[in-house]
């Protein structure tokens, strides 16, 4: 259901894939939104539902996961807000190869294909925005991917704490953040066990990197965490 009281326009501007754009094909995205309030628990795609959507996560917190063959869920990413996700399925016009769960309540922007392509199509600006935003979220999947191959369990840890803390909306006192999902699948995002996991927690807490609190964690000392995390993978 749309939502009327929403203001559509706020989930435009300020996103990445459209920030750079000037007034008046900011305008004409603009007029092609439609806001969405979505509940926590609620699927805005499910895998294998055909779509025709870009789909952008203005507020809140969606988990994008995918079947595997024997059946479990597996976490493809999580989208915090300025995120998007769809862009196959508008392009294309195919069913959707994820499941979008809402994870945290918020507003999901929505631009629909009969809307967006012509105006892709008739504006070079826009296009080439659009195909540059493509090409870094490529790039992003093979550097993730390159990580999880070339780096060890715990720089992996120290760059996905370090990841979360950047995606916090709200920086309180005291630097912090809260697993936003259940801790295999936030273990899984670094190709690990929530065992692993747990007990690399537990080692980052003894070197005094950190603090846990169940799932809120609090980071301690973000300039070690940044030398554990550096690495050459991916650079250049």
């Amino acid at each position: 259901m749309v939502c009327t009281t929403c203001n559509s326009h706020s989930c435009v501007r300020g996103v990445p894939l459209f920030r750079l754009l000037n007034d008046r094909n900011m305008a004409a995205v603009e007029q092609m939104v439609d806001s969405v309030h979505v509940e926590k628990g609620s699927f805005v795609v499910r895998e294998g539902e055909l779509s025709d959507s870009l789909f952008i996560v203005k507020s809140g917190l969606v988990k994008l996961t995918q079947s595997t063959p024997e059946g479990k869920q597996h976490l493809v990413r999580l989208l915090f807000p300025g995120d998007y996700f769809g862009q196959y399925s508008l392009l294309h016009h195919q069913a959707s190869d994820v499941s979008a769960e809402v994870v945290k309540s918020g507003l999901i922007c929505q631009l629909h294909r009969e809307d967006f392509l012509p105006l892709l199509r008739e504006n070079a600006e826009l296009s080439f925005h659009f195909l540059l935003a493509l090409s870094k979220q490529l790039h992003d999947a093979e550097e993730q991917a390159g990580v999880l191959q070339m780096l060890d369990v715990e720089k992996r840890l120290a760059r996905l704490l370090l990841h979360l803390y950047e995606k916090e909306t709200a920086q309180p006192p005291v630097p912090e953040i809260r697993l936003p999902s259940a801790k295999k699948e936030v273990a899984a995002m670094i190709g690990t066990t929530a065992e692993t996991f747990s007990r690399k927690l537990s080692k980052f807490a003894d070197l005094k990197l950190i603090a846990v609190h169940q799932r809120r964690i609090e980071l301690k000392d973000i300039e070690a965490l940044q030398q554990m995390a550096e690495t050459e993978c991916g650079r250049g």
